[in-house]
């Protein structure tokens, strides 16, 4: 194992094996595997529950201590390749209203909780689509009933027919099977110390130095050939870069830069550009004056040179938007088309809107390296058209809390999400996801002018009437302009030669490269 910098300590590891009731015999003690090195570019955890792990570094370590019903096979993100996970199979009827599963058994929880039971998957799609237990309840808003046939088969009812359905279910955002006895145990403290049935179990946690997974040695796809991953909290790119180069890290977060891509590989670096890319959008929030003006929010549009942005992020890790759903994502219309960029236009649209001379906005803008340098891009092209752009810059969950505050007039807010329209505009235009709203998700702007066509194509059984919904719905969306879509930023992460993913990385969803029970690194000594 390489230097860490850091001390395990066996007092933190005691006091959550008491919490989360994990027996020590039950961690993987194999010092003779690798530990592999991790730094995702974050300060801390916020919670490993999968059913609220919604920021970027929490999700990638939750996707290795659990497994759903399906799931995106390790280096993929395409919805094409779902396989059985902790279901062996699946059938549905003719209608796609009811679906059965068929678990697989001697599936154990980590921790000594037992076999996974028809039991816990109804308990844990019933949590994921209840808002008070879920940050994605929005994605489950099809279930209409959850029954256990037996100890081994689970019936899902649909209100509707949902050609996302799988995808809800999938290893990805809230999709994840708990333990319904540690999940109730624990309650709110389940975020600090989960049980999943995955390849790694959560060890320890100390607080803005790292977090731990030993190996699951009855992780029912075979034992892990590494011992443990260690997660470093190293936000600094400087001073993850330097822990790189003294071999302390053996994966790490690149920044997606195409100057740090090329000079990284220049230098004999391991660089992986992957999908998803996390889509860069501005929202425009009309609850704060003078945003309620349609031609206010026009003006912004034709002052933003999305050209200019993607020169700076670089060809290959920035695609320009075409709507404000995804590149590749299924539903995509691109026939409204990007906003053309005319600062005159723009001047000429203030005026007309009674702001002759300009007018200020304030933006909360993360001081993250992905987002502070495109917002002073953004700052310096709307100052052209008389826009002056008043940034507060605050660390990254400081953005996130103030952003969901209602405290900015411009939030720029990237996501990758699963691969679907209704999946993206559930959360970031449909009114009931507002900012405020109690099925609050992240509708920055207040948009809700496209409410009738997402909600109609959500529940739509024929495909081309479905498609023909989410076009309007994006041309609505354009013309009413909530959202300036400006291009989707792929991932880059950094890999020591001495690692073997033990797959082909193509994408995802995580925005990590998953660690299996398949990977390996290789020491010098071993």
């Amino acid at each position: 194992m390489k230097a860490l910098g850091l001390t395990l300590r066996s007092s933190a590891l005691a006091a959550l094996v008491t919490l989360s009731g994990i027996s020590p015999l039950a961690l993987a003690q194999d010092s003779a595997r690798a530990t592999i090195s991790v730094s995702p570019g974050i300060a801390d955890i916020t919670s490993l529950d999968p059913h609220r792990a919604s920021l970027v570094g929490d999700k990638g370590i939750v996707a290795e201590m659990f497994n759903a019903l399906v799931r995106f096979p390790p280096g993929s993100s395409d919805p094409a390749a779902l396989e059985a996970d902790l279901a062996e199979r699946w059938e549905s009827s003719d209608d796609k209203k009811v679906w059965t599963f068929f678990l697989r058994k001697g599936v154990m929880f980590h921790g000594g909780y037992g076999e996974l039971k028809a039991a816990d998957v109804v308990y844990s799609l019933q949590r994921a689509a209840d808002p008070k237990r879920s940050s994605f309840s929005a994605n489950f808003t099809a279930l209409e009933k959850v029954e256990a046939l037996d100890d081994y088969t689970v019936k899902v009812t649909l209100k509707y027919p949902d050609t996302a359905f799988l995808g809800r279910v999938s290893n990805y955002h809230g999709g994840q099977i708990v333990s319904k006895a540690a999940a109730e145990k624990l309650g709110e403290r389940y975020g600090q110390a989960p049980i999943g049935t995955g390849p790694f179990a959560f060890s320890e946690h100390i607080t803005q130095q790292y977090v731990k997974l030993v190996a699951n040695d009855q992780y029912f796809r075979g034992k892990p050939k590494l011992g443990a991953i260690v997660y470093r909290m190293i936000p600094s790119d400087s001073a993850r870069e330097l822990a790189f180069a003294s071999d302390e890290l053996d994966l790490m977060l690149g920044k997606r830069e195409q100057r740090w891509v090329e000079r990284s590989r220049a230098r004999g670096v391991n660089v992986d550009v992957f999908e998803p890319a996390e889509f860069r959008t501005l929202f425009l929030n009309r609850n704060i004056k003078p945003l309620d003006d349609v031609k206010v929010r026009q003006a912004i549009a034709a002052s933003v040179n999305i050209n200019e942005i993607i020169r700076y992020a670089g060809k290959d890790v920035a695609d320009g938007g075409c709507s404000i759903i995804p590149n590749g994502y299924q539903g995509l219309d691109c026939s409204a088309g990007p906003y053309a960029y005319d600062p005159a236009h723009a001047k000429a649209l203030l005026a007309s809107a009674g702001y002759p001379n300009g007018l200020k906005l304030k933006s909360v803008v993360s001081n993250a390296a992905p987002q502070l340098p495109i917002m002073e891009i953004i700052q310096a092209q709307l100052a052209k058209a008389g826009i002056t752009l008043e940034m507060e810059v605050v660390d990254h969950a400081t953005y996130q809390a103030k952003s969901r505050q209602d405290q900015s007039a411009i939030v720029f807010y990237g996501a990758a999400r699963y691969p679907g329209a209704d999946y993206w505009l559930t959360e970031f235009y449909d009114s009931a996801s507002a900012i405020g709203a109690p099925a609050a998700m992240s509708n920055f702007g207040h948009c809700s002018v496209a409410d009738d066509a997402i909600r109609k194509a959500r529940v739509e059984a024929d495909p081309q009437t479905q498609l023909d919904l989410w076009k309007k719905a994006q041309v609505q969306i354009h013309d009413d302009v909530c959202a300036i879509p400006l291009f989707g930023l792929k991932q880059v992460w950094a890999k020591a030669a001495s690692v073997d993913y033990g797959y082909v990385l193509h994408g995802a969803l995580n925005l990590q490269p998953p660690v299996t029970e398949l990977t390996t690194v290789k020491r010098d000594d071993q």
